[in-house]
């Protein structure tokens, strides 16, 4: 395993180390409280977990038929659909005690991986396992948060998981201000991200239309958007629109607007 492979896996483990202390921590009625993914309740997402490490390990898929569910939208949502609805009637505490068996599983079986071999990564390109590995720490970390939101829990957000989360979303930026947001040829957009999580980065748009990372802050950026790291995590990662958080906006605000309503970048 080398440095980065380590460093991923890490991440991985202490994320899914702190969602089973929390998971100790739930009373019965928390289990079934509704997350922000749509469908889902916290032992669902507990399950999500377990299913995938699970298959990861090669343990045979679950014998179970998923229902016509409205927020099961496509194949890949229905294997999704299949792990955790074959666990449905399992009591939570139980779901959690599983997910600490494939976590040890899962810990046994990746140092005998090579980092380098080739897989398909969850963005549907082709990568090394360390870097599908980073995948699984900022997946992980965002479930976690999840259940966190779910029963008013807050904590984890700075973790390493959460440096993943960052280094893989951030590339979307600059496609988000150019095509999605339409910024025009000469326009550019800062993003500020505050605590306990920071950046500040900006996207500047090309004549040719096309997005990329400004050499420098610029000195009157057409737009600015500050929001809290939590903000952020939310809506790169789908969880709710542009009304749910708080976004402190500069500049084109009709720009910003459309920004803030296209950061969703992950299934």
């Amino acid at each position: 395993m080398n440095d980065e492979m380590r460093a991923h896996v890490a991440a991985f483990e202490q994320t899914v180390r702190s969602s089973l202390a929390l998971a100790a921590t739930l009373g019965a009625a928390e289990w079934d409280r509704p997350t922000d993914c749509p469908g889902w309740t916290v032992k669902d997402q507990f399950a999500h977990l377990v299913s995938v490490e699970a298959s990861l390990l090669g343990d045979p898929p679950p014998e179970v038929e998923v229902p016509e569910f409205e927020h099961v939208r496509n194949d890949f949502g229905r294997i999704m659909e299949a792990g955790v609805h074959a666990r449905r009637p399992v009591p939570g505490p139980q779901v959690a005690a599983e997910l600490a068996d494939v976590l040890e599983r899962r810990l046994a079986q990746l140092p005998g991986l090579d980092p380098d071999q080739r897989t398909m990564l969850p963005n549907g390109k082709e990568g090394t396992y360390s870097l599908f590995m980073k995948f699984r720490a900022m997946d992980c970390w965002t479930h976690e948060q999840d259940v966190r939101r779910a029963v008013g829990r807050p904590g984890n957000l700075d973790a390493p998981a959460a440096g993943c989360f960052w280094e893989l979303l951030r590339g979307g930026l600059p496609l988000i201000v150019a095509r999605r947001a339409g910024a025009g040829p000469g326009q550019s957009v800062v993003f500020r991200i505050t605590g306990p999580v920071e950046h500040r980065v900006a996207v500047v748009v090309d004549g040719d239309g096309r997005g990329a990372w400004a050499g420098e802050m610029p000195d009157a950026a057409s737009a600015e958007l500050e929001l809290g790291w939590e903000g952020y995590v939310r809506l790169a990662a789908g969880r709710c629109g542009p009304d749910a958080v708080k976004a402190q906006v500069k500049g084109d605000e009709e720009l910003a607007g459309r920004v803030l309503a296209n950061m969703a970048l992950t299934p």
